[in-house]
């Protein structure tokens, strides 16, 4: 294990047993995992029968599944809302919304509002950054934390691409790996990436970020050798890197180069991707290139000619591939 904050997964999700649940990341993935296997039960053993389950039997099975595992979790409400059950619940002091089909059959974890009605309701767009006091600098230092196949994470790293390619003479603008959440391919992709940055440089990097981020193709291999692998090397021959370097690079030179960025994640106590400090302060940015370009952009003491220029506001696409989509705020971990 690489990192200390990174956590063997098993059919998904991550087992109770081997993590604190002092850890707020963690709790959240705790909760959203059990619920799932509560409703995965329901479907196996008869408890869902294409008929709306009560409220009541949402509630209590949550509650008897956590107990179960040694843990303790409280629902707060459980109600209907716009065709789904919104269940509200607190798992050692942190307070959190799921939502259940009527049927409880599928766990919606997050809701994405798609109207202005609906931004309306939970207090406005999602692309809103919180005020946060930054300091300034004549050269800001941006780092932006991510598991390198968390939808949210490749998310965040479409809207920082053109931000890069933008300022990257005026900002000092990184991606720091933080653990392989989602199993050893994605440990493999951050050795690659790293060994990309030392063999070939920033820009490099970016180049092939923003030819692998948008390939749909590369999502659907789930991490597969022999699908992703030709794809990979098709990128390489695109932007002109040699494999032999990078796949020499990786068990060695990369592989402490991404335990140097678990340990600085975990020194700042990030553990959720995406996650982004910008000198030295964690920060809410929205995902589109503009939000990133006005977070950077804010944190200059003389702020350069190249943040007058217009981004997209555009939120990207979670995930692989390059269809935008609504903002989200959504994370792994």
């Amino acid at each position: 294990m690489e990192s200390n904050k990174e956590e063997k997964v098993s059919g998904g999700f991550i087992s109770p047993s081997k993590v604190s649940l002092g850890n707020p990341w963690m709790v959240s993935t705790i909760v959203l995992g059990v619920i799932a296997l509560v409703l995965i039960g329901f479907m196996t053993f008869g408890g869902v029968t294409g008929n709306v389950v009560s409220e009541k039997s949402v509630s209590d099975s949550l509650v008897s599944f956590v107990e179960a595992q040694g843990g303790s979790l409280t629902v707060l409400s459980t109600t209907k809302e716009s065709g789904m059950y919104k269940v509200t619940v607190s798992v050692e002091g942190q307070e959190m919304p799921v939502y259940v089909s009527l049927d409880g059959k599928y766990l919606i974890p997050s809701t994405i509002p798609l109207t202005a009605d609906a931004q309306a309701a939970v207090g406005g767009s999602q692309q809103e950054q919180a005020p946060v006091e930054v300091p300034k600098s004549d050269k800001p230092v941006a780092d932006f934390y991510v598991f390198s196949y968390c939808p949210y994470g490749t998310q965040m790293e479409k809207a920082l691409v053109p931000v890069y390619n933008l300022l990257k003479s005026k900002a000092d603008i990184n991606i720091v790996a933080i653990g392989a959440m989602h199993g050893e391919y994605e440990r493999q992709e951050s050795l690659r990436q790293l060994c990309i940055q030392k063999n070939y440089g920033k820009d490099k990097l970016f180049a092939y970020l923003d030819k692998f981020l948008v390939n749909a193709e590369v999502g659907k291999c789930n991490g597969n050798d022999a699908c992703v692998v030709p794809l990979i090397e098709a990128i390489y021959t695109q932007i002109g890197i040699d494999k032999s370097k990078i796949n020499t690079c990786m068990p060695t030179e990369g592989a402490a180069l991404y335990t140097a960025d678990g340990q600085k994640a975990a020194s700042l106590g990030i553990s959720g991707s995406p996650s982004v400090t910008i000198n030295g302060v964690n920060v809410q940015v929205g995902r589109s290139p503009a939000l990133v370009q006005q977070a950077i952009c804010s944190a200059f003491n003389v702020a350069p000619s190249e943040c007058s220029q217009n981004l997209s506001s555009a939120s990207a696409s979670a995930g692989f591939g390059s269809t935008a989509s609504s903002g989200s705020t959504a994370s792994c971990g």
